[in-house]
């Protein structure tokens, strides 16, 4: 783990202070200008340093008092927090994983399907997968670029999360809201960590012991079997560690893998009123994992939305691919995370084995024309071909082939066309560096590229995030209420959006109305219309923070919700719950919801 120099502010302050005074009194400075301004001084410090010079002299040596309207101008990549929270994504540790998919690459440096040189992966390792370091480096990285860190929406992805042991689930997400907590408080128990993990034997297998294992074409053993044999000394100690935990023979480390149910409820509690609170928390599985038992011990992990690969709705497709899983169980996990008012965040991938251009787009037109599916969010994910994955057999034999610049284009302009307004397509193009990509596309801009195609049409996405607000100002009064219905597996859905004469979106509100003759997975909402998620757009301002012309605090949570429970009276129903996350469940007592064990509700009657 190493760490960056730091500059020293006082040495140098006079340079830091001519561009800072500059910065100030120009409030339109683009990013541009600001690189001709640090040139002009004859310095290109990083805006780490920047925004910490700033933060240190402000009201001082001539600097008007601190202004938080100067950080943003000195903020790198704003776009990280334009849609109104900061995510924070962590990885699991590499572990065996359930699936055999023949897309999927095999790097047993990485959990399942991740390669050790993407970006998000690449921080995992250098934190050797611990979430407490992972969780804290993020946040003081964001903190050090002039982002808010006080609503953050917390990201586990990594192979099939159902699959890891409970205690480690427990443990893992209990160190990330450690994290969450330490970092708001000020306080730094990194170097207690890394101190540990130098001095114990739990220390990731080194990339010269395994390089063998991730070569495709000597690979002689499944995924699988090569985890098992890189780590099977740290498999074996994290159980034994968690068996004498729990017998009481043994005291904790920071590496020990164990927590109890008590212990994570605890950081729940404290989060609830934290300066840095979890507003989101997701997990990452497969339908063949979703049972109802499996939905409410996620939701009981403080969980509000699950990533779910459906990757095709073709049984021939996955079955080719040896998906593991058919699509009759992708609709019964679909049903029970809607019962249970998860966000559904699908992963769908075109140009699988078996497939076609043709086939995938009407494979696009039933994730949205069948009510059993119908995804809050979607990751667009073509194949690609890396070279361990066995997929390259049928690439060598040419039974598989990417697909073309202009067939992938068609293909992803047809999915823009057909995302219909309550679905937010978050990526496209999975960001695979191109080294390990054997053949076919390339280009992480393709998202770009679909836009610009669509433009020459005078056609346009209607997803989400083509429709936020981002940085524009809105005036509420301009606003307008647009209501959308639709059928899904369990009942009506209603998204509820604030959208300027444009169709620009400011803020929305997913409501189910279950059918009312249909059991439900808990007491805690019978009878009870659900809130699944509340999102006002526009850059993330502070808890309580507001500013002129923002979406955010601008009361458009409160009218969606007044809204909601409007139609939950009109159709019938005795109360209104909410799949709460643990941070805001404070902003939704003030609204007049009670606490449950793994809800909130207000009643209607």
């Amino acid at each position: 783990m190493s760490h960056k120099t730091v500059i020293d502010l006082e040495q140098h302050r006079e340079p830091l202070l001519a561009i800072l005074q500059e910065v100030v009194a120009k409030p339109e400075l683009t990013h541009d200008q600001l690189n001709k301004l640090q040139r002009k001084h004859h310095q290109m410090y990083g805006r780490d340093t920047l925004i910490r010079a700033y933060r240190e002299f402000a009201g001082e040596y001539g600097l008007p008092p601190y202004d938080a309207a100067v950080i943003e101008r000195l903020r790198l990549k704003p776009m990280r927090t334009a849609s109104g929270v900061t995510p924070v994504t962590v990885l699991t540790k590499p572990f065996p994983c359930p699936g055999e998919c023949i897309f999927c690459p095999n790097d047993v440096r990485m959990p399942k399907s991740y390669l050790s040189d993407e970006p998000g992966a690449q921080r995992a390792e250098q934190n050797s997968f611990d979430p407490y370091l992972q969780t804290y480096t993020r946040l003081a990285t964001y903190h050090n670029t002039g982002h808010p860190t006080d609503k953050i929406e917390v990201i586990i992805l990594g192979g099939t999360w159902s699959f890891y042991p409970e205690t480690y689930q427990i443990w893992f997400v209990k160190r990330i809201f450690d994290a969450l907590h330490d970092f708001g408080k000020g306080i730094d128990r990194r170097r207690e960590v890394e101190d540990a993990l130098l001095n114990t034997s739990q220390l990731h297998p080194q990339h010269n012991t395994i390089d063998v294992m991730i070569d495709g074409a000597q690979m002689q053993q499944t995924y699988n079997q090569a985890v098992q044999s890189a780590y099977k000394d740290e498999m074996f100690r994290s159980r034994e560690l968690a068996r004498e935990i729990a017998i009481g023979t043994r005291e904790r480390s920071p590496l020990d893998e164990y927590a109890t149910w008590d212990e994570l409820g605890a950081a729940h509690l404290e989060n609830e009123s934290a300066a840095c609170r979890c507003v989101g928390l997701v997990v990452e599985t497969r339908p063949d994992h979703i049972s109802a038992e499996e939905v409410l011990r996620i939701r009981r992990l403080g969980a509000t939305k699950v990533q779910i690969g459906f990757q095709s709705l073709n049984d021939d497709v996955l079955r080719k691919n040896r998906r593991g899983h058919t699509v009759a169980a992708t609709r019964h996990a679909v049903k029970l995370l809607r019962a249970a008012g998860f966000k559904i965040h699908a992963h769908w991938m075109p140009n699988l084995y078996g497939s076609s251009p043709e086939m995938d787009v009407a494979d696009y037109h039933k994730l949205f024309d069948d009510p059993d599916f119908r995804p809050d969010e979607l990751k667009v994910y073509p194949c690609s071909l890396i070279e361990s994955a066995e997929l390259m057999k049928h690439y060598q034999d040419g039974t598989w082939q990417p697909y073309t610049h202009d067939e992938l284009l068609y293909v992803l302009t047809e999915c823009f066309k057909l995302t219909p307004e309550y679905c937010r397509l978050t990526r496209v193009i999975r960001d695979i560096p191109s080294t390990d990509i054997v053949v076919g596309n390339q280009l992480t801009n393709f998202r770009q590229i679909v836009e610009d195609e669509l433009k020459k049409h005078n056609e346009h996405s209607s997803d989400i995030r083509a429709r936020e607000v981002r940085f524009r100002g809105v005036v509420s009064e301009e606003l307008l209420l647009d209501e959308l219905t639709y059928a899904s597996s369990r009942g009506e859905e209603m998204f509820l959006q604030y959208i300027t004469p444009d169709r620009s979106i400011a803020g929305f509100l997913r409501l189910a109305l279950p059918n009312r003759d249909e059991a439900q997975l808990t007491d805690e909402l019978q009878d009870a219309a659900i809130v699944r998620e509340v999102h006002v757009y526009g850059q993330s301002l502070g808890i309580g923070e507001a500013s002129t012309g923002r979406a955010q605090h601008g009361g458009l949570g409160t009218k969606l919700l007044e809204r909601a429970a409007e139609i939950a009276v009109q159709r019938g129903y005795q109360r209104l719950a909410v799949i709460s996350a643990i941070g805001t469940r404070e902003y939704y007592r003030k609204r007049g919801f009670q606490d449950g064990a793994l809800y909130q509700a207000r009643e209607l009657r």
